[in-house]
């Protein structure tokens, strides 16, 4: 059902992706409209449980549940109808943006259909080119004042990505973004989807699991899959473990081998790592200097060296040759060792 006629139009322009689009500024019958199915938020909390597309009855349903459409409801009648208008495709009549403000606005429909009939529009021109449409959801809910949650940031743009099959640089452009968080947004979505996961609770974790460099440095196909059964059991508890306490254990390789064979759970593989010295920032600073001055590239790096910086860095190892027996006597005297 589309209006027969649109009255009181008020011409104008909308500025998407550095392009102005012609938009016409007007109220039609809130019943001509159609929920946008792509829409990420609609997407991520119905097109998940549907083997086929939601029915436009389900995602009113579904979104009139939801807390911030019952606080549109109390706005939209508190203030006597919208602020901003919503942005419609005349081509299809889908509503691209204001999804919720569309579902609040049928509510109070259903209590006084004659007040709350008819809805402000803007109206895109039926030929506005997808990609336009696709990069105007991103202005508004990923630079904009909206913001999506990050899941469903993610999905649009893994969607765009996979399926409109634009690039990651491309996106980054569209969105505002750095291609380093495109890629990262769209690989954790993708690690999502290939395991299974829609849940939008189940984000942070995945997120902090592609974040710390520790894990990446370990991670293979048994380790992704165990963790993302741990996660799911409730066995890693918080996304923060992730951060906090996976990369321990994967600094230490004998906990980590013991993690994945199944000997001991989560919190108990953390405490041995713990206990070998994998979360000591003195050890790990010691580890990572013990193990670049013992390598090749500085040994080529140090004799290379000539004049005045030969001399500071002679200084440095005596200085250090002295040290290091020192230190070793204060931590056997304090361990209750002997001393030659």
């Amino acid at each position: 059902m589309t209006p027969d006629n649109v009255p009181s139009e008020i011409h104008g322009t909308l500025r998407i992706r550095n392009t102005d689009i012609p938009v016409v500024t007007t109220t039609v019958s809130n019943h001509c409209l159609k929920f946008f199915v792509e829409n990420p938020r609609i997407y991520s909390i119905l097109r998940k449980d549907h083997d086929a597309e939601p029915s436009q009855d389900e995602i009113q349903a579904k979104l009139i549940k939801m807390e911030h459409v019952k606080e549109l409801i109390q706005d939209i009648r508190r203030d006597g109808g919208l602020t901003d208008p919503i942005i419609v495709g005349r081509g299809t009549w889908e509503v691209l943006e204001g999804n919720s403000r569309l579902a609040a606005y049928r509510r109070l429909a259903e209590l006084d259909p004659i007040k709350w009939d008819t809805i402000k529009v803007q109206l895109l021109p039926e030929d506005v080119d997808d990609a336009l449409v696709l990069a105007l959801l991103g202005q508004y809910h990923i630079r904009g004042k909206t913001p999506w949650p990050p899941f469903e940031k993610a999905g649009f743009l893994y969607r765009r990505h996979k399926n409109h099959d634009v690039s990651v640089e491309q996106l980054a452009l569209e969105v505002g973004e750095t291609k380093n968080r495109v890629d990262q947004l769209v690989r954790v979505y993708q690690f999502m989807v290939d395991h299974d996961q829609d849940e939008k609770d189940r984000w942070s974790y995945f997120e902090e699991y592609f974040k710390s460099q520790h894990i990446k440095k370990v991670r293979d196909k048994n380790l992704d899959q165990l963790v993302v059964q741990k996660i799911a059991t409730g066995e890693i508890q918080r996304a923060i473990d992730i951060r906090n306490k996976l990369a321990v254990i994967c600094k230490s390789p004998k906990s980590l081998k013991k993690f994945k064979d199944g000997h001991g759970d989560f919190d108990r593989a953390y405490a041995v790592a713990v206990k070998s010295g994998a979360d000591s920032t003195p050890y790990m600073k010691l580890s990572k200097f013990r193990r670049w001055l013992a390598s090749t590239e500085a040994t080529d790096a140090l004799m290379e060296t000539s004049g005045e910086t030969r001399q500071k860095i002679k200084f440095e190892l005596n200085k250090l040759n002295k040290i290091v027996p020192q230190m070793l006597k204060h931590l056997k005297t304090k361990d209750g060792e002997g001393t030659d």
